[in-house]
């Protein structure tokens, strides 16, 4: 089958199609196979994205293969259509600097609001498909480590990416929620929070969850800990107490308490890991990780990644 050119795929370096560098491209002798590339991301990036070719060539490019994008694209969707797909997403938002650095950007702020945009594409394709959840990792407990001139650009894009998703779809059905340890964000992002999440609490549409300043860890302990405090006021003994906490006891006490697990985690730019994200709701959930970064994902990409969900037999540990 035909398959659109683009970043090179782990699959394609696997089997061996593009060799290692300083290595003999020779035939091997009987026996033998030559080593190839282990896949990284910032080599496959740097040599294969169209994003590293000159502005001219890209725009080239892009006229030459955009019909056959659009086709493949349009063909790939009406398959995945054909069969049950997710009623839940979750999407790890992740190459914003590195797309930015590739691109020669400046400023990470720059990747940062490309990733923003990219958002609502995602939804669009989700709507047109019929999904009726989305989560997305925005903003790490980690990220907020950076450098300080980064961790202030990127609060602005996020809050701003709230205000206009308020603004937006306080007139549609959109609902939006956003969880985290929302308590250490700046007074700044968690106004723009509560706007976006006031605007949105009547809507019955698609439900965007947003995690920011987000950390499984926390979300566990932060549950175990709301959980002892209740049990803690009904003056149990310790042996009751203990009793008491069981697993449907924890998962009501999460920060997505209520809502599904999701049913299939996406991740971008070649991380091969979930990073703590929906340690516990993700249990069951079915893996799905691209090379692409996250501001330059397409259609095509996320189609491919319904696809490969599809095609798979979940058991859900059984």
């Amino acid at each position: 089958m035909w398959q659109p050119p683009g970043r090179t795929s782990y699959n394609a370096l696997q089997r061996g199609r593009i060799p290692a560098r300083g290595i003999d491209t020779k035939p091997a002798p009987p026996g033998e196979r030559r080593p190839y590339y282990r896949f990284v991301t910032t080599d496959v990036a740097t040599t294969r994205t169209a994003s590293a070719a000159p502005p001219r060539t890209r725009r080239l490019s892009h006229l030459l293969v955009a019909p056959l994008y659009s086709l493949y694209t349009a063909r790939l969707r009406h398959e995945v259509e054909r069969l049950p797909l997710p009623d839940h997403v979750a999407v790890i938002l992740d190459g914003n600097r590195r797309w930015a650095s590739l691109a020669g950007l400046q400023e990470p702020a720059e990747g940062h609001r490309a990733g923003a945009d990219k958002l609502d594409e995602l939804l669009d394709w989700c709507v047109r498909l019929g999904i009726g959840q989305v989560t997305v990792w925005a903003l790490s407990n980690e990220n907020l480590t950076r450098s300080e001139a980064e961790v202030s650009g990127l609060l602005d894009v996020v809050a701003d990416k709230l205000r206009s998703l308020a603004e937006l779809h306080g007139r549609q059905a959109m609902r939006i929620r956003v969880y985290g340890r929302l308590e250490d964000l700046p007074e700044r992002l968690r106004d723009a929070i509560h706007a976006a999440e006031d605007a949105t609490a009547g809507n019955d549409g698609l439900r965007l969850n947003i995690a920011l300043g987000y950390s499984g860890r926390d979300e566990l302990v932060d549950a175990t800990r709301a959980l002892v405090k209740r049990l803690a006021t009904e003056h149990l003994d310790p042996t009751t107490m203990a009793e008491q906490i069981t697993p449907e006891a924890i998962a009501a006490h999460l920060y997505t308490a209520g809502e599904p697990d999701p049913d299939l985690i996406i991740r971008t730019s070649g991380e091969v890991r979930l990073s703590g994200f929906l340690p516990w709701q993700g249990a069951h959930s079915e893996l799905y990780f691209t090379d692409v970064y996250w501001p330059e994902l397409r259609e095509l990409d996320f189609l491919r990644a319904l696809r490969t969900y599809q095609h798979r037999r979940r058991r859900f540990g059984r």
